[in-house]
């Protein structure tokens, strides 16, 4: 498994062609959660009084997203910053203070953010959110994986009821917990102490 990260942390990663060209930065990841996996970043130029550019990158045009920089081969795979950003629309919404719903109905949290599997696939592979009761105890900021179909309206998050009982504590768990695989059964807080 690759270096899990954060989407927020994506902010202002540099984007470096394999040549070394430092072509700008990160201001937005763009994705669709109903794929539960990015589609792109819109980007800035880099420096201080740096604004948005006019062209985003495309995830199909990145090398490889590690823990330093976005790799690309060139700039030749940047496009048109509207038709990077249409490829969310499946997925549309707002996911950071989206509510968490198992698709069982059951209310688990909120998100805070959504952890990115690091390398070249861009796989949305777990949920950082602020749990409430069902998870026993409201507040506690905990990583949930997120295998299994994922989906997105409005301001809902949707995640299989299964994953519910098998959040942790802190990001390395989290790796740990996704290399376990998926598994049925578990019940909302089962075997986690808050």
């Amino acid at each position: 498994m690759n270096v899990l990260m954060l989407a927020g942390e994506l902010a202002k990663r540099p984007v470096v062609t394999l040549g070394g060209e430092a072509v700008g930065q990160v201001k937005d990841t763009v994705f669709d959660a109903a794929g539960a996996r990015i589609t792109g970043f819109t980007l800035a130029g880099r420096g201080l009084l740096a604004g948005p550019l006019k062209q985003s990158l495309p995830w199909s045009g990145v090398h490889f997203l590690g823990p330093d920089a976005v790799m690309i081969p060139s700039t030749d795979v940047l496009e048109d910053r509207a038709a990077v950003v249409a490829r969310s629309e499946a997925g549309h919404g707002q996911v950071r203070g989206a509510r968490v719903l198992t698709d069982g109905g059951l209310e688990v949290g909120t998100v805070l953010d959504v952890v990115i599997e690091g390398g070249a696939d861009g796989r949305v592979v777990g949920v950082h959110l602020t749990t409430t009761d069902a998870l026993g105890k409201k507040g506690r900021k905990v990583y949930l994986p997120a295998q299994g179909r994922l989906s997105m309206t409005g301001d809902t998050l949707v995640v299989p009821g299964h994953t519910a009982g098998r959040f942790t504590e802190d990001l390395g768990a989290l790796a740990k917990e996704l290399l376990r695989g998926p598994t049925a059964g578990s019940a909302p807080g089962e075997g986690k102490t808050l």
